[in-house]
Order: structure tokens, then C-alpha cells, then sequence
């Protein structure tokens, strides 16, 4: 199918995303603040500069979406008709460099846990809250 935006309203919606505060970012965040969870926000001392960072439990939180980040059997993750070597090259990039990050981060004793953009849908919100809060909580109190 066709691009139906010109090249100005193309660029006009691209110019519009962001890579910090993004909706998924702020749900999380909002509800784990609700839950007693005190955290830092894109904490540029840490490799891949972690979405949220829980000091506390030692715990960095990536949320990615899932077509900028190539989720393999996502229906969000649809390669561009047009463009696509550009593409596929961005988004193997990025999923490179976030190997790395979370590597790094592992390596020096970071939990690391990865939330993809199709696991914040309304019904699977509070499901994917509770893996976060089971993962966070897991080290730290025994």
C-alpha cells in the first residue's frame, strides 16, 4: 500500500515522535509510582540510558516499541514498504545496541527487564505491571 502523506506531512508526523515520555513510558511509570516504587528517569550514567531506573532494587526498565525496535512476531513490527533497506538497517541498530546495553548492564549486576509497547494494551496492563513488580521484588527481600 502506498504512502498516503506527502513528503511534508510524512516528515511532519515523523518530527513528532519522541524517544523520551513517551505514553508507554509515563503508564508505567504512573503506576509504579501508585505502587510505591520510587525511581530515575533516563539515567544517562547507565549503558543504553534505561527508560526507568529503580536504584533501590538495582533494576533498569527499557520500554520499547515495537516496530523501533524490531519485535519478531509483533503485528506492530511491519517492515516499510518503501525504504526498506533504510529501515531494516535502523532497526537492526537498535536492536543491537540494545543487546549491548542490557549486557553491560548485566554485567554489572543490573536487572535488566525489556517491556515491549504491545504488552501495555488494555488488557494486558495489569498482567505485565505485576511480572515488573514479581521481577523487581524478586532479590530483595530474601
Amino acid at each position: 500500500m502506498p504512502d498516503t502523506l506527502t513528503k511534508e506531512q510524512r516528515h511532519h508526523c515523523m518530527s513528532n515522535i519522541h524517544s523520551k515520555n513517551t505514553k508507554p513510558e509515563i503508564l508505567v511509570r504512573k503506576e509504579l509510582f501508585k505502587k510505591g516504587f520510587r525511581y530515575r528517569i533516563n539515567v544517562s550514567k547507565l549503558p543504553g540510558k534505561p527508560d526507568i531506573v529503580l536504584p533501590k532494587y538495582k533494576t533498569a526498565i527499557f520500554i520499547n516499541g515495537c516496530f523501533w525496535h524490531g519485535h519478531e512476531g509483533c503485528r506492530h513490527f511491519i517492515i516499510p514498504k518503501t525504504n526498506t533497506d533504510y529501515w531494516m538497517s535502523k532497526i537492526r541498530n537498535n536492536q543491537h545496541r540494545d543487546k549491548e546495553s542490557v549486557l553491560k548492564l548485566q554485567q554489572a549486576g543490573w536487572k535488566v527487564l525489556t517491556i515491549w509497547e504491545c504488552e501495555l494494551t488494555t488488557t494486558k496492563f495489569l498482567e505485565t505491571i505485576r511480572k515488573i513488580e514479581t521481577i523487581i521484588n524478586a532479590d530483595f527481600y530474601t
